[in-house]
């Protein structure tokens, strides 16, 4: 099993960063470290996504959870969970804002094989939160 993640704190509401996060984000892709994204953000629904970790690669997507505003979380991966990716998304009250989180762990009986070559995601997951802060906090 491999985990990435991130936390970041944002001076805007729950709302407001899952506005960003649900709304924003399929409309203005690239600064989230996002090529392209098709497909509907919203609970049971499909996504394509391009990242720029490998662009040419498209990743299949399911919204397996949907629960405005705290938590979503998006899968993906192989047939017969042989292969998983789960990514998590979590806003929580912190002080005069939210505090967001993401972590996304790649788990099943290849994993220790497949995630050798995926590339460190760390740089990315930091970009999408200083993005979504940037644009929930209305700085561009």
């Amino acid at each position: 099993m491999k985990i990435y993640e991130t936390f970041i704190e944002i001076a805007a509401s729950e709302s407001e960063v899952w506005q960003v996060l649900t709304e924003v984000m399929p409309a203005d892709p690239v600064p989230f470290g996002i090529q392209r994204i098709e497909g509907d953000i919203r609970a049971g629904g499909r996504l394509k996504l391009w990242s720029e970790v490998d662009p040419k690669r498209a990743f299949s997507l399911k919204v397996a959870q949907f629960d405005a505003p705290r938590t979503m979380v998006w899968k993906g991966g192989m047939p017969f969970g042989l292969f998983t990716g789960t990514r998590t998304f979590s806003l929580a009250p912190s002080g005069d804002g939210t505090r967001f989180e993401m972590r996304e762990v790649f788990d099943g009986p290849l994993s220790s094989v497949i995630v050798k070559s995926i590339p460190d995601l760390t740089p990315s997951f930091e970009k999408f939160a200083q993005t979504l802060k940037r644009k929930a906090e209305k700085d561009e």
